[in-house]
């Protein structure tokens, strides 16, 4: 009985050990969100611009000229990303008072037409809810923490060159330090690969997503298709609901530029853009064995906006994938791995052994 009661006492202790450490840590981030956020997009961009160099070294270059060609082309990327969301959202800022006079308007007609048939909103105030400058704010703050982080060039771009040529003979480090320590190497390259196929897949569907949501607009007359594009393919990190607050701000526009109709084909427009790529092209491409729990999305979104801010929301998904596909290459923590999934199709059946 005695050993019983220790043992628990035991577990408990090291319950509280490690709740306590979470603390710790989570503290940390948050205190360190200055000089862990250039550093963590550093990584990301290094990941995702890891194919390059490697083509590059394919081709015959020499790393070092491999890894100054991907990073010129990292900072031409992120430099024109900078530039031409600072001018779209410029220019947005300066006629949005006359579309918001427009909603206004259009909002006066609908409470009009609500009191003819009626009725009658206990609290009209409510529809505020539609005003474009507090979704304005949500997206430009976001918008802005994100230029803002890339405007510090120098420590990301620096970060990145020294990441890339780390890369560049890491494996080799890593047998020379572990030795014949195969299982774990292997186990590390598998999960590398994934972690890298995760966000360069997920970069190439989130621009092609921004790209049709940007000819959307554009062939419908929608002012600032660009800003709209850029926004789509930010929020396409987010599952499920970027779709949403990506399409909020042009449905709105379209419904002021143009009225009902241009409003409903642009939501129908962003619809079916999400529904083809993020509910078949994803899967199909990066397996299903890739998504996440709309509980974890959520709750990601939530703690990685509460540690790091707006920024912090847009990296919350890939930030919890990526820690999803370490805990599947670790046997001991493969049922956290198993929870944070999606649910699964159809009946699951236990194995016989």
């Amino acid at each position: 009985m005695d050993v019983v009661k220790s043992r628990y006492r035991d577990q408990g202790a090291r319950t509280l050990l490690v709740a306590a450490c979470l603390v710790i840590i989570v503290a940390g981030l948050r205190a360190a969100r200055a000089i862990l956020l250039p550093f963590l997009v550093s990584i990301l961009l290094a990941i995702i611009s890891l194919p390059l160099m490697v083509w590059l070294q394919k081709k015959r270059f020499p790393t070092t000229l491999a890894v100054l060609c991907t990073v010129v082309v990292d900072v031409a990327v992120l430099a024109g990303l900078v530039l031409v969301v600072g001018q779209s959202l410029n220019q947005f800022t300066d006629v949005m008072p006359r579309y918001q006079d427009r909603l206004k308007e259009l909002l006066g007609l609908l409470l009009t037409w609500l009191d003819a048939n009626g009725i009658t909103l206990d609290n009209p105030e409510a529809l505020d809810v539609f005003n474009p400058s507090s979704m304005l704010d949500l997206v430009g703050r976001t918008l802005s923490a994100v230029a803002n982080m890339l405007s510090n060039t120098f420590l990301v771009v620096l970060t990145t060159v020294f990441i890339l040529f780390e890369a560049a003979g890491f494996s080799r480090k890593l047998s020379i330090a572990f030795g014949d320590r195969q299982k774990h190497l292997d186990r590390f390259a598998i999960m590398a690969r994934q972690v890298q196929r995760y966000l360069v897949m997920k970069t190439i569907i989130s621009l092609a997503t921004g790209l049709l949501a940007g000819i959307l607009v554009a062939a419908l007359g929608i002012s600032f298709p660009l800003l709209w594009g850029i926004i789509a393919f930010l929020f396409n990190f987010i599952p499920n609901l970027g779709s949403i607050f990506a399409a909020v701000l042009p449905v709105l526009l379209a419904l002021v530029q143009f009225g009902p109709g241009k409003a409903i084909s642009v939501a129908i427009g962003y619809l079916i853009i999400n529904i083809v790529l993020a509910n078949l092209v994803e899967p199909y491409l990066m397996g299903r064995r890739l998504g996440l729990s709309t509980l974890v999305v959520f709750l990601s979104l939530a703690f990685w906006g509460w540690v790091w801010g707006p920024v912090g929301m847009l990296l919350s998904v890939p930030l919890t994938m990526i820690v999803k596909i370490g805990l599947e290459n670790i046997d001991g923590f493969r049922w956290v791995a198993v929870l944070l999934d999606a649910n699964p199709h159809g009946t699951v059946t236990k194995s016989k052994n």
